[in-house]
């Protein structure tokens, strides 16, 4: 039976997006009720929460949906070229604002600090990408650099990318970290080839590699607690 048409208009007040949000705060609202106050509009055969229902189900939730491209946003009935350039707009939004919140002098003394600062960002990415933080003396982040994107291998990420942008910003020390697509951060034999080679590198250069940690998806190892970095 298909599913019956229902206009905002039809909805309790109560129940409304941005009524909701009025009264009890953004915090109370779903995924699909804040994507419907920023679609603003349905159509004229489904209300704008049903419309971002659909929006929601298209890209299987928000991880997805937050590297939606405007064309295929477009894709979608009800979604024209207006609505797909405010959601970009809002994604784009959300980012910026989550770097600001992430990148002010975040301080590392652990593993831990280094998977909340970066998890988000890299749990969902399809390919592994190698990234260098670079600290100062009071292990206080000052540039975060991707050095390379695509399957990890000793001889493609050199210790001369990786300590270059150390001399620049003159860090004191670098982290260095690297996703698993698969979810599962085991270390595989080139990861621990990797950071035994950044580590003495750096012990010959002065600068420390403080750690090498692989992001899985909510989980990580630290290949210094695992005693690859003696």
């Amino acid at each position: 039976m298909p599913q019956q048409s229902l206009l905002i208009r039809d909805v309790p007040p109560r129940e409304r997006p941005r009524e909701r949000m009025l009264q009890e705060g953004p915090r109370s609202l779903s995924n699909q009720e804040v994507l419907a106050i920023i679609l603003r509009t349905g159509t004229k055969k489904e209300s704008v929460l049903q419309l971002a229902g659909r929006v929601l189900a298209q890209f299987d939730g928000l991880p997805l949906l937050k590297d939606a491209t405007v064309e295929e946003l477009c894709e979608i009935n009800g979604i024209g070229e207006a609505k797909a350039v405010e959601l970009c707009a809002a994604m784009e939004l959300g980012r910026r604002i989550h770097s600001m919140i992430t990148e002010e002098r975040f301080v590392i003394r652990s593993p831990e600090d280094v998977s909340k600062f970066v998890m988000e960002d890299m749990r969902f990415l399809t390919q592994e990408h190698f990234v260098c933080l670079y600290l100062n003396t009071k292990n206080q982040v000052i540039h975060r650099h991707t050095v390379f994107i695509g399957s990890l291998n000793a001889s493609i990420v050199h210790p001369r990318e990786v300590f270059k942008e150390a001399f620049r910003r003159s860090a004191a020390s670098i982290i260095c970290l690297h996703n698993h697509p698969s979810g599962d951060p085991t270390p595989s034999r080139e990861d621990i080839e990797v950071t035994k080679r950044l580590f003495e590198s750096g012990h010959v250069l002065g600068v420390e590699v403080l750690d090498h940690v692989i992001i899985g998806d909510r989980k990580y190892i630290s290949l210094k607690e695992q005693g690859y970095l003696t």
